[in-house]
């Protein structure tokens, strides 16, 4: 297994829910920005599930060394990486700010995905869970910069699903709505439309079973992004969301 940002809550929730389900990996690759945290992570998995792991350095804000990816190959592709960067208010016009979530989101992962879905497509098998966002279903004044890049990572992940779909490799478009992650940590969030990682892994897991196409964390979501997504523009252009 291949575990793209090994340090969310969610892929490590995941990575748990495939092994507590009985799932075997020769090994798991945990790719990293921060291998120093990440070793507690490892160490947990040898110690409740006997799991093998491998901590391979990759940082998204930096040049990716595609070397060190080479002998890296599973059937199973799970990324979380993302970032959600500064707000509208205060990141708006900070080109650092724009950057690294542009990046991390998107312009450094694709080619990322790309590394590894041609070694699935090579074997003719293979299944790539990449969580996107609902942010990125229709740009909104809070986050229109990160939003943006989602909206680009949940279109290159369709075509990417399309393209490989007779290649027998199988992509899954995960869109989480709220979190309880690091990520989010301090915003004022509803507990009503909130995931805990365990849940988030939960749902992940059945939707990969099930070899759906798109899944979305919690199902009030979908109805949420429904009606955002058909408000008219002049309606949607006053509005403060």
């Amino acid at each position: 297994m291949i575990v793209l940002g090994s340090n969310s809550e969610v892929a490590q929730a995941f990575v748990e829910e495939c092994l507590a389900k009985g799932e075997k990996f020769p090994i798991v690759y945990l790719l990293s920005s921060n291998p120093e945290t990440t070793e507690k992570f490892a160490g947990h998995l040898q110690v409740k599930f006997l799991q093998n792991s491998e901590i391979i350095p990759l940082d998204l804000m930096n040049e990716i060394d595609y070397k060190a990816l080479e002998n890296i190959n599973s059937d199973l592709l799970f990324c979380a990486s993302g970032y959600l960067g500064l707000g509208t208010e205060e990141g708006l016009y900070d080109d650092e700010n724009t950057a690294q979530i542009v990046d991390v989101n998107y312009a450094k992962l694709v080619p990322v995905l790309n590394f590894f879905a041609k070694k699935m497509e090579s074997k003719r098998s293979g299944t790539m869970i990449v969580l996107s966002s609902v942010a990125g279903e229709r740009g909104r004044q809070s986050n229109f910069i990160y939003g943006s890049a989602k909206a680009g990572l949940t279109a290159y992940l369709s075509g990417l699903r399309n393209y490989l779909f007779d290649k027998k490799v199988h992509v899954l478009t995960v869109k989480p709505g709220f979190m309880e992650t690091k990520m989010t940590e301090g915003l004022p969030l509803n507990p009503a439309l909130t995931a805990t990682p365990k849940k988030a892994a939960t749902g992940i897991y059945k939707a990969y079973k099930n070899k759906k196409d798109v899944a979305y964390v919690l199902p009030v979501w979908v109805i949420i992004m429904m009606i955002i997504r058909n408000i008219p523009e002049f309606i949607f252009k006053k509005l403060k969301l």
